[in-house]
């Protein structure tokens, strides 16, 4: 549903004590697996920065580089390499679905604010499939040129996120064409939901790299959301756990299209008019009907940030040895909000931490993915 309602400024931050105490089912384990047999693959560093868990207060902090993951700058081809995966078996299986042509001579078609058509594409080409992408305003040439660089056609829409879902979900009506989309609906759960089991790899890799690091789990995680798929994955991994102590978790938006943090205020899934942001990844204007009651059982808290916000953060961990494009950097720029200013007493207690608090943070994109400027210019 549409959110008509007056709101000048986008709210920014909103806590929700009981979602500690939520639970859901796991990802299925196999995913894992088939990830680690695809060629090139290695698990994305978790990196130490000392220098922020100081600033922020906490005892330890540690940063999820996804700035290369299987070749791309991004983390979305384990979501796509999964779903089309699965896909792909089960037209060999069953290949009526796709009419009379083979799984080879499917068109894999996706709406993309950049990261996640670049994928489909990529893993495309590397199939032999063909793909078709669908791009909103705002996401950088660069961006787009990668997606086309990849063999894919590439149309070029003028509407924002949401105009561009439509137009794919359209195209994918034709024959001998499957929509990889990373976001729900009525009716469209199944591939999407593919797409969220593929970035447990994620998660697992953390628990594997942080039990080498430290004794205990993370006591918060931070991801950033666009339609809060990854989210959605992150709340299955930590709220799917029968016992122990589960961590928060945060979600972060652009200011100008803050969907997840509007919904979870309302209680209830709403669009919003998005804006311009150099957060081009994020840039969505409704959650995925698959994702929102994870988001809305499993999230501990919610905060917008700023285009300047986000590129202070990525500028600062560029410093410090990370690639984080505005997506990725989001994250930090986000936590130090939460933990730092006005009111951050209460805050740092809605999440539960202190000075000995373990944070992770996802950056979820390198600077390949995403070109901006630094803060300096």
């Amino acid at each position: 549903m549409s959110d008509n309602r007056p709101s000048p400024h986008p709210l920014p931050w909103l806590a929700r004590p009981a979602a500690r105490t939520w639970r859901c089912a796991p990802a299925p384990t196999e995913v894992r697996a088939f990830h680690a047999a695809l060629p090139g693959y290695s698990p994305t560093p978790l990196v130490e920065l000392p220098a922020i868990a100081h600033e922020l207060g906490v005892g330890r902090l540690f940063v999820k580089d996804e700035s290369r993951r299987l070749g791309l700058p991004a983390f979305k081809v384990l979501g796509a390499s999964w779903a089309i995966h699965r896909v792909l078996a089960e037209h060999a299986e069953h290949p009526g679905n796709a009419g009379d042509e083979a799984p080879g001579h499917l068109t894999l078609i996706a709406a993309t604010d950049g990261n996640h058509g670049r994928a489909v594409a990529h893993t495309a080409r590397l199939l032999g499939q063909r793909a078709h992408i669908f791009v909103p305003r705002g996401v950088h040439p660069r961006a787009v040129a990668a997606i086309a660089a990849e063999q894919a056609r590439v149309t070029e829409i003028a509407g924002p996120y949401d105009e561009a879902v439509r137009h794919a979900t359209e195209a994918a009506d034709a024959p001998h064409t499957v929509l990889i989309q990373d976001t729900g609906w009525p009716g469209y759960e199944r591939i999407p939901g593919w797409i969220v089991e593929g970035y447990a790899t994620l998660c697992a890799e953390i628990d594997e790299q942080l039990a080498h690091a430290v004794t205990s789990a993370p006591d918060l995680v931070a991801v950033p959301v666009g339609v809060g798929s990854l989210a959605q994955a992150v709340v299955t991994h930590y709220r799917s756990r029968p016992s122990g102590r589960a961590p928060a978790l945060l979600s972060v938006e652009p200011a100008n299209a803050a969907c997840v943090l509007r919904s979870l205020a309302l209680g209830e899934p709403v669009s919003v008019t998005t804006g311009h942001t150099l957060m081009a990844g994020l840039n969505c204007g409704t959650p995925s009907g698959l994702a929102w009651p994870h988001l809305y059982g499993g999230l501990d808290a919610a905060v917008a940030v700023t285009d300047a916000d986000s590129i202070r953060a990525a500028d600062r961990l560029a410093a410090l040895g990370v690639s984080s494009g505005p997506c990725g950097a989001a994250t930090l720029a986000g936590t130090r909000a939460a933990l730092t200013g006005t009111g951050r007493e209460e805050r740092r207690t809605a999440l539960g931490l202190d000075a000995n608090s373990v944070v992770v943070l996802l950056s979820t994109e390198g600077t390949d993915a995403n070109p901006h400027a630094t803060a300096a210019h």
